[in-house]
């Protein structure tokens, strides 16, 4: 859990909403259900929290930077920023966070850069380098086939494969009939069973 990490601090969030709406949806998730034991209150700036078992209390600041060149991550004292926005995929896109002053970027989508390094806790986490100052952490999709291949490969080997995934639908899909650049999305997301591309094999 994050929140009671002794060892990771969150110092900022980087949104386009107000820390309000932000910390709404850090107390009621529809996924993960409501956080119990925090207190969450916001103010203009900031998201607080504190534990009602513990009494610890912990803040950050929420901020609303719509240019690259905003960022001050130096100023925080940022170690490493999680991109998170889906657009940043390559490592020139990401070198506005290192120019900023954060030491390491982390991208939570599969990069559009051959030379940036997936990484799958528990496949291949152990290949990190010291010296690596960005790496992906793979999609979703990733994350569930790799562990299960490495073990098949492991024990009896696999020399070609195939592979279908199932996938709840995500924000990109229209929930009603609307224009998209890939016409497959532009269909409603309830009422159809949409085909789509996935990284995972070339990850």
């Amino acid at each position: 859990n994050l929140l009671n990490s002794q060892s990771i601090e969150v110092v900022a969030v980087n949104d386009i909403v107000e820390p309000s709406v932000l910390a709404h949806l850090l107390k009621y998730d529809s996924s993960q259900g409501v956080l119990v034991d925090w207190e969450i209150s916001s103010d203009q700036e900031n998201i607080h929290l504190k534990n009602l078992k513990s009494g610890v209390e912990k803040s950050f600041k929420v901020y609303n930077f719509n240019k690259e060149k905003s960022y001050h991550w130096g100023e925080l004292n940022v170690d490493c920023v999680v991109e998170c926005s889906g657009r940043l995929l390559t490592r020139e896109a990401v070198k506005c966070h290192l120019d900023a002053g954060a030491d390491k970027v982390l991208i939570s989508a599969p990069a559009k850069d051959d030379s940036i390094k997936t990484v799958v806790y528990n496949v291949n986490h152990n290949s990190i380098a010291t010296s690596d100052n960005v790496i992906s952490g793979a999609s979703c999709t990733t994350n569930a086939l790799a562990p299960v291949v490495k073990v098949l490969h492991r024990k009896f080997g696999i020399q070609s494969g195939f592979m279908t995934t199932v996938h709840a639908f995500t924000s990109d899909q229209r929930l009603q009939d609307a224009p998209h650049a890939d016409l497959r999305r532009t269909r409603a997301a309830a009422n159809s069973i949409i085909p789509t591309t996935t990284g995972a094999a070339a990850a």
